[in-house]
């Protein structure tokens, strides 16, 4: 037993980084590599299947927005000494002929947003928000941490130092499954309700360093919001989000520390 303590202790102790501005410690069993060739593969199935919008005027948008907060972000990461996660990122933002109300982020700056979330976004303050809560996925590398959290449970105490020996096949073969490859990849790997609120947080600090309107945030949210009452489930954009009560009240509690980063 004591072996076993020893092993995650150390663990969590050497695979540890922090999320940028909020200074979060999350586990990192995953090297950023091998998780960024994983996204890149994920994407690349993805497209296969996926209809890219014919609506000229909405894709422009989509990039321009997202390049506007990716290019704010970077500004950001370069004058705080993060240069390398800036050299992670290739940033890509594409708008698909999807009428579900969903958008979401892989690894690396790949940004899919569907048509059927514009209906809520209205302007490009409300895109902000949604791309800006999908680059703060990106950013904070949340699916590196999901996905060693996922490897810390399935290889229990005593496996994980076989785990570390082998890593790199592990991991890769557990991601396999745990990613949803191909056209799972819109769904792979939910994150924590924790992960959610910290997109939320930091999605509204990365939208005002671009200059977008803030308190445009807790509005979509409330639209978005009425899909559950009118469906009666959970669209998947919000299946595994924090209760809309819940999100809305901690957005507005973050609105104060996003105006101190506005443009």
């Amino acid at each position: 037993m004591k072996s076993i303590i020893t092993i995650c202790v150390a663990l969590l102790l050497t695979a540890c980084g922090s999320v940028p501005i909020t200074g979060r410690k999350q586990l990192t069993l995953v090297s950023d590599q091998e998780v960024l060739s994983l996204s890149n593969q994920s994407f690349t199935d993805y497209m296969k299947t996926a209809k890219i919008s014919s609506n000229a005027e909405k894709k422009q948008q989509v990039q321009r927005v997202g390049n506007n907060i990716a290019q704010a972000v970077e500004t950001y990461l370069r004058n705080n000494g993060m240069e390398s996660a800036v050299n992670q990122m290739q940033w890509q933002f594409v708008l698909v002929n999807d009428a579900t109300p969903n958008a979401f982020a892989l690894p690396g700056g790949k940004v899919v947003v569907n048509e059927g979330i514009l209906p809520y976004t209205h302007t490009d303050d409300g895109l902000a928000v949604v791309i800006g809560h999908e680059i703060a996925h990106a950013v904070a590398k949340h699916s590196n941490e999901r996905l060693s959290q996922q490897m810390l449970l399935q290889y229990g105490g005593t496996a994980l130092d076989v785990l570390m020996q082998n890593k790199t096949a592990v991991s890769r073969q557990l991601a396999a499954s745990v990613y949803g490859l191909g056209a799972q990849v819109g769904v792979m790997l939910p994150f924590s309700r924790k992960q959610e609120y910290e997109a939320d947080r930091l999605g509204l600090i990365f939208m005002a360093m671009a200059g977008y309107d803030v308190y445009t945030a807790p509005k979509f949210w409330s639209r978005m919001s009425s899909l559950t009452s009118e469906s009666g489930g959970t669209p998947e954009f919000m299946s595994t989000h924090p209760s809309d009560a819940n999100r809305i009240k901690q957005i507005n509690a973050s609105i104060p520390e996003a105006l101190k980063y506005k443009k």
